[in-house]
């Protein structure tokens, strides 16, 4: 069985309808039921002063919009409203 290290997913996530990079991973969603990870997470919003200050809210990406994970990126097919997490 194959296993991956929380460093390894440290990729850019790029918006394939778009070409956007949305950013890096952030976090995972994981089901506690099944351990099954059900979204990524990336950073939301214009980021500013080195992404320290002025971005906005988190976007979560279900894993059904997931459409190829690489060794450098994830690509994604998103629509244009994703919803956002909570600050």
């Amino acid at each position: 069985m194959a296993s991956t290290k929380a460093s390894d997913l440290r990729k850019e996530v790029i918006d394939i309808r778009t070409g956007r990079r949305m950013g890096e991973l952030i976090d995972v969603e994981i089901d506690d039921e099944t351990g099954r990870i059900t979204a990524i997470v990336v950073p939301g919003g214009e980021a500013k002063l080195f992404g320290l200050l002025g971005s906005g809210p988190d976007v979560v990406i279900p894993w059904t919009k997931i459409r190829k994970i690489g060794p450098d990126c994830i690509l994604v097919e998103v629509d244009q409203q994703m919803p956002v997490m909570k600050e």
